[in-house]
C-alpha cells in the first residue's frame, strides 16, 4: 500500500519499528503512548543536563500547569531560552513525546528548555491547550530573573499539532501584549483545519498520520461540525490569520515533510509568513513523513535537525 510513496529508504527501513498512531480511542491511544514513552525516557540520556518539574498557576479558573525545565549543567547564565510545545494532534501526549529532543536542545544551544504539560480535547478544546501553553510562557517571562532566563531571547519550538499551537502563541502574545518570543521553529506543523491543500488531500494512506487522523484531530480540538466552518479562529488555526495578520511576528524556520499532509499547510504558512515582511525560512524534508523525526540515524533527519538547529542557535546568540 505504501510503495506508491518514495520514502527515503532508511526511513522506509524504520517503518516497521514504528508504533501505529490510530486516535479513533483515544483512552486507548494514550494508554499506548504512554507505554511507549516511558521506555524511551528511561532510556534517555541526560548526561550534563539537570531535569526537573514545577509546578506553574494556570489561566484564570483552570488548573495549575506543569513545566518540564531542562538546564545545562555547569553553564552560566542567565541562558536563552525556548518554551517547547509537545504534539499529539491535540489529543495525545506530553513533556515525555519531545524528550530527547528537549535534551539535545539543552545541549547544543546551551538553553534552558522548558516543555509545556498542556490540557488535551476533547475533554478540553480549543482554547484550553492554547491557554495553557500561553500562561505557562507568562509564567516562564515573569520569573526570567529566578530561572535565569533571558527575557529578550526566549524561543518556540513545535512539532506537529506542538508546531501549531506554536504558531497560534506568537499570534496570541502578540495580540496581548505578552512576552516577546524572539523566533519560531515549527517542525510539521498543523494549521489548516479545511484539510483542502492537495497533500491534505492525497495523503490518505501514509504512515503516523494521514487525513483520516487529521480530521479526527481538528474534530476533537474544535468540537465536532465546527471544522472547515467560517467559526474558526486563527488562534485555534493559524493558516485563517488574514483576520489579525501576520506582520510583527517573529522569524520564523519552517520544516516539513515530502509525505505528509500537512506539508502544504507549512509551506503555505512559510509564504504568508515571508510576504508579511516576516524573516522566514523554510525546510522540505525529502522522502520523509510525518513523525520521521524519531528516526533519529537516518542521515535526511540528520541534515533536518542540523538545520533547524543552527537556525534556532542563530536567533538565541547573545549579539542578536
Amino acid at each position: 500500500m505504501l510503495s506508491r510513496h518514495r520514502f527515503d529508504p532508511e526511513l522506509a527501513a524504520a517503518l516497521a519499528m514504528m508504533p501505529e498512531v490510530d486516535i479513533s480511542d483515544v483512552d486507548l491511544a494514550r494508554a499506548a503512548q504512554a507505554e511507549q514513552l516511558a521506555v524511551v525516557v528511561a532510556a534517555a540520556d541526560t548526561t550534563g543536563v539537570e531535569v526537573e518539574e514545577i509546578s506553574a498557576a494556570g489561566p484564570d479558573g483552570a488548573p495549575d500547569i506543569r513545566l518540564r525545565l531542562y538546564r545545562p549543567q555547569g553553564v552560566r547564565g542567565p541562558l536563552p531560552g525556548v518554551y517547547s510545545i509537545h504534539g499529539g494532534g491535540f489529543v495525545l501526549g506530553s513533556p515525555d513525546v519531545d524528550h530527547d529532543w528537549n535534551l539535545l536542545l539543552c545541549r547544543e544551544l546551551a538553553a534552558l528548555v522548558v516543555s509545556v504539560d498542556y490540557r488535551l480535547a476533547p475533554e478540553h478544546p480549543f482554547p484550553a491547550a492554547l491557554e495553557d501553553c500561553y500562561a505557562g510562557l507568562c509564567r516562564l517571562a515573569e520569573n526570567a530573573g529566578r530561572l535565569g532566563v533571558r527575557p529578550d531571547r526566549i524561543a518556540l519550538w513545535g512539532d506537529s499539532a506542538g508546531a501549531g499551537l506554536a504558531a497560534a502563541l506568537t499570534l496570541l502574545a502578540r495580540d496581548r501584549g505578552g512576552p516577546a518570543v524572539c523566533f519560531q521553529l515549527l517542525c510539521s506543523p498543523a494549521l489548516d483545519d479545511r484539510l483542502e491543500t492537495p497533500s491534505a488531500r492525497l495523503f490518505t494512506d501514509t504512515p503516523v498520520w494521514n487525513r483520516r487522523s487529521a480530521r479526527l484531530s481538528w474534530d476533537a480540538y474544535l468540537g465536532y461540525g465546527v471544522r472547515g466552518t467560517a467559526d474558526v479562529s486563527p488562534y485555534a488555526a493559524p493558516a485563517r490569520a488574514a483576520a489579525v495578520g501576520l506582520s510583527g511576528l517573529p522569524p520564523a524556520f519552517v520544516s516539513v515533510m515530502e509525505f505528509d499532509p500537512l506539508r502544504d499547510e507549512g509551506i503555505a504558512y512559510a509564504g504568508a509568513l515571508a510576504a508579511a515582511s516576516v524573516p522566514t525560512e523554510l525546510c522540505l524534508v525529502p522522502g520523509a513523513f510525518h513523525g520521521a523525526w524519531a528516526v533519529e540515524h537516518a542521515a535526511v533527519i540528520r541534515r533536518a535537525t542540523d538545520e533547524a538547529v543552527t537556525a534556532l542557535r542563530g536567533a538565541l546568540a547573545p549579539g542578536r
